[in-house]
């Protein structure tokens, strides 16, 4: 695989920036994508959405003295902006010139995990999104303060039934154990007194606020600091700690690189990451120009977004409803603001049981045979023998290939494209599907190379990057 292919797949989820990583050098396309311009303007569709305390709460009571058929239309248009939100995220993903923005927060997002199932204010998850969206390049410590101050995090992990005199560990256990620290650099204490001092801080307007008759204004000891500490505090700490940085570069690394990073690595960037106070984007450029230098293709197993967005590429597919991009990452198990539990998404062998293979075969035979995928086509289709329960809008699907070629360079060309390595094996099934007497000005040319296509995509080597 080329170089600009394999990175063009990491830093975005496709394969169409590759020409520009090769045009612009590394490094200049990390500033394009570090300096990206992004939209702050509220979505349409959340226009009537509840979005001050007192407007939900206005809706609330409402809800409750209402008859049935107010109630499901409430319930409608709160599962209506959920699933636009979802769809709004995957445009972004789909059409930013420079995705390595949008790539970043949904790495946050699966770090600092929210979901709409347990928070059911569709705003505040919006409001979660662009934390990490304006933090996406920024400081770690800043965002971490920003997102445990968020009405989103509160209400996921229950902070507001922590009061004083009656505490909920659950925020303060997961800010060490998940977003900073990591397990064995902590003690059950510290969690404790962490709860001590996240009591109180409960929702606000613009973000979670602590209310004065349940928080604790008694001082704690935090790692070994005593004071009347509160939520920025105990960040400012556990930021001082000597193990802060190798949670998050381990995370980063498998996140792009290396599903089973080295502690060497995860150590020597960690270090850096201290020595540049936790700014997210000499780190980013660090592992990116160095690891870029290595030859590390192959030690990544592909995730949903990444295989079905680099499957629309390839195949000129445009104008595929976003919600179906959805429905398809919900039944691989990479569902956008629902991941199963705090921890988020495993990735590396969890992203290829052999029902996730089976699917992603599925959707590329549906694809490159032309036919759009639908939700019930991704729900029917489950084995290489079931069909279609539905007829089939019929879509346009090419594929890029030099038309000077000939079968051997033509399918040079796709593996550089597509395939991190190719064995003998490979390479007689590939001439098999494309015989010598190819002609690639023939009518049907682009038919015959995206049936090699196809057969790329089941491959296990295509499934990493």
């Amino acid at each position: 695989m080329k170089k600009s292919n394999l990175w063009s797949l990491r830093l975005g989820f496709s394969g169409k920036e590759s020409d520009k990583i090769e045009k612009l050098g590394l490094e200049k396309f990390l500033k394009h994508s570090y300096d990206s311009k992004f939209d702050t303007q509220l979505p349409a569709f959340l226009n009537d959405d509840p979005k001050t305390l007192l407007e939900l709460k206005e809706l609330r009571e409402s809800i409750k003295t209402a008859d049935s058929e107010f109630k499901k239309k409430a319930l409608k248009k709160e599962i209506y902006s959920a699933v636009e939100l979802k769809k709004w995220w995957i445009s972004k993903m789909r059409n930013d010139e420079f995705p390595l923005r949008e790539n970043m927060v949904c790495f946050w997002h699966n770090h600092f995990v929210s979901t709409t199932q347990k928070v059911k204010v569709n705003y505040w998850i919006y409001q979660h999104n662009m934390i990490l969206r304006e933090h996406a390049f920024g400081n770690f410590k800043e965002l971490t303060k920003q997102i445990v101050r968020s009405n989103a995090m509160v209400k996921y992990l229950d902070n507001v039934d922590n009061k004083k005199g009656k505490y909920n560990e659950n925020l303060s256990r997961e800010l060490l154990e998940l977003f900073t620290i990591g397990i064995g650099n902590y003690s059950e204490n510290d969690i404790k007194e962490g709860a001590r001092a996240l009591a109180g801080l409960n929702y606000g307007d613009d973000g979670a606020v602590y209310r004065k008759n349940i928080e604790d204004n008694s001082d704690k000891t935090y790692f070994g600091k005593t004071g009347n500490w509160k939520v920025d505090d105990l960040v400012d700490i556990i930021f001082e700690q000597k193990n802060i940085p190798y949670l998050i570069t381990r995370k980063i690394l498998k996140w792009f690189i290396y599903d089973n990073p080295s502690e060497e690595l995860v150590w020597y960037y960690g270090d850096y990451f201290r020595k540049v106070k936790f700014e997210i984007e000499p780190l980013l450029t660090k592992i990116f120009t160095e690891e870029y230098k290595k030859e590390t293709s192959g030690t990544k197993i592909k995730d949903p977004l990444v295989y079905i967005l680099q499957l629309l590429d390839e195949l000129h597919v445009d104008d595929l409803d976003d919600g179906m991009v959805m429905f398809f990452l919900k039944q691989q198990g990479m569902d956008l603001y629902n991941q199963v539990n705090v921890k988020g998404w495993d990735g590396g062998n969890s992203w290829l049981t052999s029902q996730i293979y089976l699917q992603r075969n599925n959707t590329s035979d549906l694809l490159c045979s032309g036919r759009s995928i639908t939700r019930k086509v991704l729900n029917t289709v489950t084995s290489d023998t079931d069909k279609p329960k539905t007829e089939l809008e019929k879509i346009d699907v090419k594929i890029d290939f030099d038309p000077n070629g000939n079968n051997k360079t033509i399918i040079t060309e796709l593996s550089n494209r597509l395939l991190f390595k190719v064995n003998d094996s490979m390479q007689k099934d590939m001439e098999n599907l494309l015989k010598y007497d190819f002609d690639p000005k023939e009518e049907h040319a682009n038919f015959a190379v995206i049936r090699l296509f196809d057969y790329i995509t089941k491959l296990p080597e295509y499934q990493l990057i």
